[in-house]
């Protein structure tokens, strides 16, 4: 008989052991070595069976077990030990109250760079754990290393998500190597989370306006993420209708309309939990808000109508109010990735009343709110727009995908260079204690001389580490890997049909001494899973070789919805299962953190071969080389960066080649020269004591080179200092008084209301002669009608660099020009004139011209307003 739902009942711990419960409720556990160890020895059986999840396993040890580890006084010095070791990690100064005392009081001087007291961070997922399933692949990984890292340097952050019941699915494969995708109930009582109190000490729910007068009601969860606090709404309540109670179930398993109440939960009702969190606990208010991905955007309209409400401002100042403290990061490569909503969609949720304000956004009209996601197809709102034009400060994840997504959102800042588009760049990052195999940390301590590895910026000590030690450490990495493998695949045939009679060949498939080559990520097209079998014939040779031996080790899971790469997948796994090379091949179905940790660590090889430049930075190499394995990938993402020529091997790319077949096969191709001359040579040469010292000398620069630029830590050090101080900054000096928001607004409109006006009457020049040559000076001087501004609302640049047929400008240089003071203020009746000196430093063809920015010190680009005139 099934059972209609479940639920769990949580153990009491004698009193001795009450400690236990503080250090599994808090998921520094997940991290923390010396917390699972106790974990495991309470029974070591049950913590297998349950794959490291300490409630399960409390839920499962028997009460005599309990009673015997209460008596045992060992055991509960190691409890009292790491309880005040977890206390100490939750209260004493790090990185970041170090850069707080740095900066000095706060004692309200205009301008000065400020710390926010506290970052909102919101994300559709979270992967801290796996024991907690609210994350499906490298998005939710993100967030959660940087929620993680963020407690490791004690920055201020609370995350907001939204937990699932069902959370993302475990894949198996069919017989003939289809995907197939099961869902679980997660009871909350059976996960390590706690609810969230209010003052009457009933769980904290919040309400979001449905149309039809409904009401999403959601209970608040949390998640202690180290010294972060993580909270989790939940749908799943008897106050919500039938359609209402699913908007939490599954994580990216529904349609439009499904996700859209998601996004609409999270980031309104995300909000509203955060305020009330902070009235409960005392917790500071976030100054600075950040949106992962476009999912969010639906925040910055609940901050805004809050503003409204609450100060009397009307939406323009609202909306410059809460601009100054929202960041939004894009992940997204290609605009195909970009969540857009039909707009009678939106409408309908926005539900408007019969003067056209917004029932879910009260004080808010709905045109308003439809216009903050506007494109160019006039049918859909488009999320990443909304989030870039309520946030004041945006980037991508690598540098690459800085310069991907400046082309990508040029159009919304019309007359301006790609390059000047204000979406920076902060390269993502991965948790090193989270995804180092224990003793690989180890090495990481002794090649950083045992400095703070969360705040340390480079590994000076890598000789420190011999050739001995790493190899070992290497071969011992890749025996863990295969082990799992053979097990992994094993328990895949079993779930295809097959008998354990006729799988003894699974024990002894794959070769702890083969160089072997790691492919783990989400299977989607871009990613190309399958551009290694191109050419099967060649890449049967390259793993049959006699001499030099290759096996490949395959894991991903595609999106339910992506038949395209369900095929990929199932290709994939039919050429595996040839008997010819099984041996040398695996797939091992339902990939996750867990399966992630030993893959990354026991390859010898990351392979990546995306389509460039689609991949916005990816990660699953970062966390390969945390454990001294070598890339071998597309110049993109992350790796287009931080390639130095002497940590892996960068795989060529056919640009130019505009038939996507012929590309695949190019790069195919040039895959399999790399792995045949370069790669397995360098694995196999052994000139001594059978190590291959120049490939162990290659493990050595990885990890002192990359290991201080791919850590999480570091991406959030760049996030403060780029982007979360500056936003508090600009927030404080903006919402500090009121008035100041005002009177920017009010400028801003009397910028725009003018800048139809604004014209360059005239453009003279001077000083070069017939014959310009370089170290020539060229004068400047431009007449310009400012329509009715002053000289210090606009910046007049002239803009120079090297001109093509087409007399377009590459390669640019500004250079600011002055008012030339004669007359009133400069003023020559409607207009002023303006001069620059320009050296001659470039010789062959050189273009210049002038042009006119709003200027103002509380824009955070000059391209803020998207306003510009051109000569």
């Amino acid at each position: 008989m099934k059972a209609l739902r479940r639920f769990t009942v949580r153990p009491q711990l004698p009193e001795q052991l009450q400690p236990l419960g503080s250090l599994i409720r808090n998921l520094r556990w997940s991290w923390h070595p010396a917390s699972q160890d106790l974990f495991a020895d309470i029974d070591q059986d049950l913590w297998e069976k349950f794959d490291g999840d300490p409630v399960k396993l409390l839920g499962a040890v028997s009460v005599a077990r309990l009673e015997e580890l209460a008596g045992d006084q060992g055991f509960l010095d190691r409890v009292r030990g790491l309880a005040a070791d977890l206390d100490s990690y939750l209260t004493e100064p790090r990185w970041y109250q170090q850069q707080i005392e740095e900066v000095g009081p706060d004692l309200g001087e205009p301008g000065r760079r400020a710390l926010p007291k506290a970052i909102a961070y919101f994300s559709m997922e979270f992967g801290v754990t796996e024991v907690l399933p609210i994350y499906s692949g490298g998005l939710g990984i993100l967030a959660g290393d940087h929620l993680k890292s963020a407690s490791d340097l004690g920055v201020p952050i609370i995350g907001v998500g939204l937990l699932y019941r069902f959370g993302y699915f475990w894949q198996s494969l069919s017989g003939d190597g289809w995907q197939q995708e099961h869902y679980f109930a997660h009871d909350p009582q059976g996960l390590p989370i706690d609810r969230v109190l209010d003052a009457n000490g009933e769980q904290l729910t919040i309400s979001v306006a449905m149309p039809g007068g409904r009401e999403l009601t959601a209970r608040v969860w949390q998640a202690s993420v180290g010294r972060v606090p993580l909270l989790l709404l939940d749908a799943d309540i008897e106050a919500n209708d039938d359609e209402l109670r699913a908007t939490t179930d599954r994580l990216y398993g529904g349609d439009q309309d499904h996700r859209i109440k998601q996004e609409l939960l999270l980031g309104i009702g995300g909000v509203r939990a955060v305020n009330a969190y902070c009235e409960i606990t005392g917790h500071p208010l976030p100054e600075v808000f950040h949106m992962n991905e476009g999912h969010a955007g639906f925040l910055g309209l609940e901050r805004i109508a809050s503003v409204i409400s609450s100060d009397g401002l009307s939406l323009a100042e609202a909306v410059t109010a809460v601009r100054a403290g929202t960041v939004f990061t894009t992940h997204t490569p290609v605009p195909a990735g970009i969540d857009r909503f039909p707009m009678d969609m939106v409408r309908h949720y926005l539900d408007a009343d019969g003067e056209g304000v917004s029932k879910l956004v009260p004080g808010v009209k709905v045109d308003d709110i439809l216009a903050f996601g506007a494109e160019d197809d006039p049918h859909r709102y488009n999320m990443a727009h909304m989030g870039l034009r309520l946030a004041q400060r945006a980037n991508g994840v690598a540098k690459l995908h800085g310069v991907v997504s400046r082309d990508m959102f040029a159009g919304l800042y019309p007359g301006f260079e790609p390059s000047e588009v204000p979406i920076g760049s902060v390269t993502n990052g991965v948790h090193l204690p989270t995804w180092a195999a224990r003793e690989m940390y180890d090495v990481a301590g002794d090649m950083a001389g045992w400095r703070d590895l969360a705040s340390a910026e480079d590994w000076p000590e890598g000789d420190r580490v011999s050739n001995e030690r790493l190899w070992h450490l290497r071969q011992t990495l890749r025996g863990r890997l295969i082990d799992m493998a053979r097990v992994a695949v094993k328990e895949s045939w079993l779930q295809r049909g097959r008998s354990s009679a006729e799988l003894g060949w699974t024990s002894t498939i794959l070769d702890p001494k083969v160089l072997t080559i790691g492919f783990a990520r989400r299977v989607s097209t871009y990613k190309r899973l399958t551009l290694m079998l191109r050419d099967p014939a060649r890449l049967k040779k390259i793993l049959l070789d006699p001499d030099r031996p290759v096996q490949i080790i395959i894991a991903g899971k595609a999106h339910p919805a992506d038949e395209y790469g369900k095929r990929f997948m199932q290709e994939t796994v039919r050429f595996a299962d040839d008997p010819e090379i099984r041996h040398r091949i695996a797939f091992l179905p339902d990939y996750d953190m867990g399966m992630a940790s030993i893959l990354c660590a026991g390859a010898d090889v990351w392979l990546n071969n995306p389509i460039r430049p689609q991949e916005a930075s990816g990660t699953s190499g970062m966390k390969a080389a945390l454990n001294g394995v070598l890339n071998l990938s597309i110049s993109d993402g992350w790796w287009d960066e931080l390639y130095d020529g002497h940590d892996g091997w960068t795989i060529p790319t056919a640009d130019g080649v505009t038939d996507e077949h012929r590309r695949d096969d190019l790069e195919a191709a040039a895959l399999y020269d790399l792995i045949e001359t370069r790669v397995a040579p360098l694995f196999y040469e052994r000139p001594r004591d059978d190590r291959p010292d120049g490939w162990v000398d290659t493990v050595r620069h990885t990890l002192s080179y990359l290991g201080p630029r791919v850590q999480a830590t570091r991406m959030v050090r760049d996030y403060v200092n780029e982007y979360y101080s500056p936003a508090a900054t600009f927030s404080r000096a903006i919402t500090t008084d009121l008035t100041v928001a005002k009177e920017l607004s009010t400028w801003k409109d009397r910028v725009r209301a003018a800048w139809p006006a604004v014209r360059v009457v005239n453009v003279d020049t001077s000083g070069i002669g017939t014959e310009p040559s370089l170290g020539n000076v060229m004068a400047v001087r431009a007449f310009v009608d400012l329509g009715g501004l002053l000289p210090e609302d606009v910046e007049v640049q002239t803009v120079t660099g090297r001109v093509d047929d087409n007399e377009q400008l590459h390669e640019i240089t500004v250079v600011p020009m002055d008012v030339i003071q004669g007359g009133t203020d400069g003023a020559e009746g409607d207009g002023f004139r303006y001069e620059a000196q320009l050296p001659l430093t470039r010789s062959g063809p050189v273009g210049y011209t002038v042009r006119v920015l709003p200027r103002n010190g509380l824009l955070a680009s000059p391209a803020e307003l998207g306003l510009i005139v051109t000569a």
